[in-house]
């Protein structure tokens, strides 16, 4: 009895987890339904998918912190699907800006890659996610070596600066949000060198 019902828990936990994943999207569609993406609706839906990226990024740090220092190793169960939601919010990001924003117009988007820096800058960082994306499938972590999975992995701190730095040269007056979002992420980097609590998962 006691079992099924951990297991249900699970579940019950499980289930949650994907909701909350897909509630921007949802959020972002009953907005379309409703008129309620502003008078820019293309810049609006390209900044909201990008910073939800940018806070599923953040998730996944604070996730491999809470494990690390012992406070909820369950969460560990979930860190590669709120990583794996965090990049296909940065696809959705630069397929709605490929499609929509740029109408499929391949020599302003490379132009705009070369001139632009936040758009360079925010490219390296979809570029370095794709090998923790491909990586992140059970039988292709199982066929290397844990050692190189890791190292390779830990691309991601890299991945949430250049990140924050792609917000920060996007937005053109108003900088508080993605300093707030580069102070969150440098807090969780830093906190990674405080000496982790012994049986505490890596």
């Amino acid at each position: 009895m006691a079992r099924a019902t951990g297991t249900m828990a699970r579940r019950i936990e499980s289930g949650l987890i994907w909701l909350l994943c897909v509630m921007p999207l949802l959020i972002l569609a009953g907005q379309g339904l409703t008129d309620g993406l502003t008078a820019n609706p293309v810049e609006y839906v390209l900044r909201a998918l990008g910073v939800w990226a940018l806070r599923f990024l953040c998730v996944t740090l604070a996730i491999g912190l809470i494990a690390r220092f012992g406070l909820w190793r369950r969460a560990m169960v979930y860190r590669r699907r709120i990583g794996l939601w965090a990049f296909a919010y940065v696809c959705l990001h630069l397929t709605t800006y490929i499609l929509v924003d740029q109408a499929l117009d391949w020599p302003g988007i490379v132009k705009d890659i070369v001139k632009r820096p936040y758009i360079t800058i925010g490219m390296a960082a979809f570029i370095l996610l794709i090998p923790l994306a491909v990586t992140s499938v059970n039988k292709v972590r199982r066929a290397m070596r844990p050692r190189h999975w890791l190292w390779l992995h830990r691309l991601v701190y890299l991945i949430a600066v250049l990140g924050v730095a792609h917000y920060y040269l996007l937005v053109k007056a108003d900088h508080r949000d993605p300093i707030l979002y580069g102070v969150v992420i440098l807090a969780l980097l830093g906190v990674r060198l405080i000496p982790r609590r012994r049986g505490a998962i890596k």
